[in-house]
């Protein structure tokens, strides 16, 4: 017996566009789909070609490459390339480029979805928003962010609100003027990502957890660039604290390419684990919050102390010149006050991939495993 709101395999459809499939666009697909459809779109480029989702459990996949949402001046309700309702989205391999809106927050996907939404492997580049908007859950996984942002402070490579925001094994770089990633959600898992300026990103924040929230950091390269427009790397409950104040900072590659700066602002009250992370360029590792603290790394000098593999091209693999304050050297993570495990499993590749974290011995601190030497 089918559960209620569920749909039965038997009824759902495959809905194919491209040339000469049944369906031209992506627009008629998304009006044609009913609940539990999958949808292929053949790689091309779709110019032009915006859409509203409505349909609940609704998947939609590139087939044999890429599939290149181009937004080429059009827009679906002043909002985005494409405007996601339907409960429960799966979008992969989609690319999102050029939307813009008379608001000046057009994005590749706007978010309405109350319930889940998932993008894996899409890529979104020079759009005024990135991603914006809420759901119940909204994960993100091994996509790649680039160069969005209307340049006016208020837009964002990502912008995320609603119950529970992961983002894992991503790449997310190059925002224009607002923050690589911001989010309003209650509940935040940002895992084993890299999250850069590079040299010439101008993103303010590299992470803005505004209203506070229970937030996991964990095994992330976080790399502000000489021009950022705002000294503080990662800013947590600098508007309110609407949400719990529960914040864990654990294993991640902080580096600061600025003169100067703060690496972690947190709003006072704060709970704050901080451990095990390598704290690289000048700067204050934090201000703020009740911090307990172990174990972390900090480096000032930029004379790649930590042993990085080339800090010069954004490479902070350790190495065998990584020093003992480093290999070995991390304390343990233990469990969150909800029961999550803190332990890293993960390190991200510059490929937006997760690979496995292998140890051999205690862990090292920071994002990264030393590698074994080779024989």
């Amino acid at each position: 017996m089918a559960l209620a709101g569920s749909v039965p395999s038997s009824y759902a459809l495959t809905l194919h566009v491209g040339p000469g499939k049944s369906y031209a666009t992506v627009r008629a697909a998304a009006e044609a789909a009913l609940p539990g459809d999958v949808v292929l779109i053949d790689a091309g480029v779709y110019s032009g070609d915006v859409a509203t989702w409505k349909s609940d459990n609704v998947t939609v996949r590139a087939v044999g490459g890429r599939a290149h949402m181009k937004a080429d001046g059009a827009q679906e309700g002043g909002k985005a390339i494409w405007v996601v309702q339907g409960r429960n989205f799966t979008a992969e391999g989609i690319e999102f480029s050029g939307a813009k809106v008379p608001d000046q927050n057009g994005a590749g996907i706007r978010s309405e979805t109350p319930g889940t939404l998932i993008l894996r492997d899409c890529y979104f580049h020079d759009n005024e928003e990135g991603i914006l908007g809420g759901a119940d859950s909204m994960v993100i996984e091994n996509c790649v962010f680039d160069r969005n942002g209307q340049g006016d402070g208020r837009t964002h490579n990502i912008y995320a609100s609603g119950r529970s925001f992961t983002l894992r094994g991503s790449t997310v770089k190059r925002a224009v003027i607002g923050h690589n990633v911001k989010t309003r959600a209650k509940n935040n898992y940002i895992l084993y990502n890299r999250i850069l300026d590079e040299a010439s990103g101008t993103a303010s924040y590299e992470v803005d957890v505004p209203d506070c929230g229970r937030t996991y950091l964990i095994g992330n390269v976080i790399e502000q660039g000489p021009k950022s427009e705002n000294a503080t790397i990662v800013s947590y409950g600098a508007e309110s604290a609407s949400n719990v104040q529960d914040l864990y900072v654990v294993n991640n590659t902080i580096v600061n390419d600025r003169q100067d700066g703060t690496f972690l602002q947190i709003r006072d009250g704060t709970k704050a684990l901080v451990l095990n992370n390598i704290f690289y360029g000048p700067g204050t590792p934090w201000v703020g919050g009740r911090v307990v603290e172990s174990r972390n790394y900090v480096e000032p000098s930029m004379r790649n102390g930590p042993g990085f593999a080339d800090p010069r091209t954004f490479d902070y693999r350790l190495t065998a010149s990584s020093p003992p304050e480093i290999v070995d050297a991390g304390g343990a993570t233990g469990l969150s006050i909800t029961g999550f495990d803190l332990t890293p499993t993960g390190q991200c590749g510059d490929d937006a991939r997760v690979r496995a974290r292998a140890r051999a011995g205690a862990l090292d601190i920071g994002a990264f495993e030393r590698e074994p030497a080779k024989p």
